[in-house]
């Protein structure tokens, strides 16, 4: 059976078709759009492994984009689709586990969009539009929610009153298809994990996870994708009184100025509020080398957050014996992760310089070792496999 895989973010969609295949779905095809709502959308679509150039394409809003994978996966060469998975952000209070997507399913997503403003409308609408393309397939929602439920109450519990708790108000954390796409690649290359282990998923979205015998124990995002550490466009943990204040600046009614104010905090913060530029990590380190003191504090900030964070999760576990480099950045930034490690003394860090310049995690050879053999916690580069994930999973949901 083959697997389509659809992968959606803020301004993109990803592609991927694979060909189920014992515990290890084998890639076919992949695919992006890219630039969703922007002048620049660009698509492109090929076999795995080969290099295809992208073509401008029209992809004003998701629906539009969607249009364009689902014109391609349905001519005549493409493979016939037997099931479709689906990367969700965000459940709800009400879904405990990957599902089959049915109307009451839609309809809960639909409700779960006030949690995950940025990714979950574009997720649901693609969902409606492949459905009506692949109306015999059954279709399924994998969520970033899910690998963190392993959390203790301790580190999910938010200090408020208990009628917003029962409302489902907690810590939910994100990124967890990519962190358990990382604990697997280790599980099928290595004898054993970590047993105390971070995974630092960096990219324009960055978050820090914690993990003990590879079971999420704390992460730094929270009810919504916004908190945590310092991102692209997202401010990471602010204090909750400077949200009032920044809430009784904005113009209009109550439901205008909610929605300005999630504009700039999802849309306008981060490393490229701090640094003035557009939302690309090499753009702000080759204008920080140009001598540009805004893009140098962004950076700052941002790795400075980073090295906070994994300084506390050492304390909070007794130590680390690993810490995992993921995502945009953190796969194929290395200055970026030698500037977080800088300061990490305590951890009796050795970074090999060499292996982090050279770096380059694949499919065939996915963990990659950046420490020297004496580095008492091991810094590694693990590439986020969510498409890989989600058909794992689907291929257990499907009994495959």
């Amino acid at each position: 059976m083959n697997l389509l895989i659809l992968n959606s973010g803020s301004s993109s969609i990803k592609c991927s078709i694979f060909a189920a295949h014992d515990d290890s779905p084998r890639s076919l095809y992949e695919g992006e759009v890219s630039g969703i709502g922007s002048e620049h959308a660009s698509f492109r679509f090929h076999r795995t492994g080969e290099v295809q150039p992208s073509s401008a394409v029209q992809a004003q809003d998701p629906t539009e984009a969607i249009g364009k994978v689902l014109e391609a996966l349905t001519q005549p060469s493409m493979p016939h689709i037997g099931a479709v998975g689906y990367r969700v952000v965000h459940p709800g209070p009400k879904i405990h586990d990957h599902v089959r997507i049915d109307d009451a399913i839609l309809h809960e997503l639909d409700e779960a969009a006030r949690f995950a403003p940025l990714h979950d409308p574009p997720a649901t609408a693609i969902i409606r539009e492949t459905r009506k393309r692949f109306p015999d397939a059954p279709h399924f929602a994998c969520f970033d929610t899910i690998f963190h439920q392993t959390m203790p109450e301790v580190a999910s519990v938010y200090a408020i009153p208990s009628i917003y708790r029962e409302q489902g108000v907690h810590r939910y954390g994100a990124h967890g298809l990519s962190c358990e796409s990382i604990v697997e690649q280790m599980r099928r290359t290595r004898s054993s994990l970590p047993h105390r282990m971070a995974i630092a998923h960096l990219g324009s979205g960055c978050s820090v996870t914690a993990l003990l015998d590879g079971r999420s124990i704390d992460t730094t995002m929270g009810l919504t994708p916004t908190g945590g550490v310092v991102m692209g466009t997202r401010p990471g943990d602010l204090d909750p009184g400077l949200v009032l204040y920044l809430l009784r600046q904005m113009k209009g009614d109550r439901d205008q100025a909610s929605n300005s104010l999630e504009q700039l905090l999802n849309h306008a913060s981060g490393i490229t509020a701090l640094s003035g530029l557009p939302n690309d990590m090499r753009d702000t380190r080759k204008a920080a080398a140009e001598g540009n003191q805004n893009a140098s504090l962004a950076i700052a900030a941002f790795t400075r957050s980073i090295r906070k964070t994994l300084g506390s999760f050492s304390w909070l576990m007794g130590g680390l014996d690993a810490i995992v480099f993921a995502g945009g950045i953190g796969e194929h930034d290395s200055q970026t992760r030698a500037e977080i490690l800088a300061h990490l003394q305590p951890l009796e860090i050795h970074l090999d310089a060499t292996l982090n310049v050279a770096a380059k995690a694949s499919s065939e050879e996915p963990v990659q070792r950046l420490s020297t053999s004496d580095s008492k916690t091991e810094i590694l580069l693990v590439p986020a496999r969510e498409d890989w994930m989600i058909a794992i999973h689907l291929q257990r949901m499907l009994g495959l």
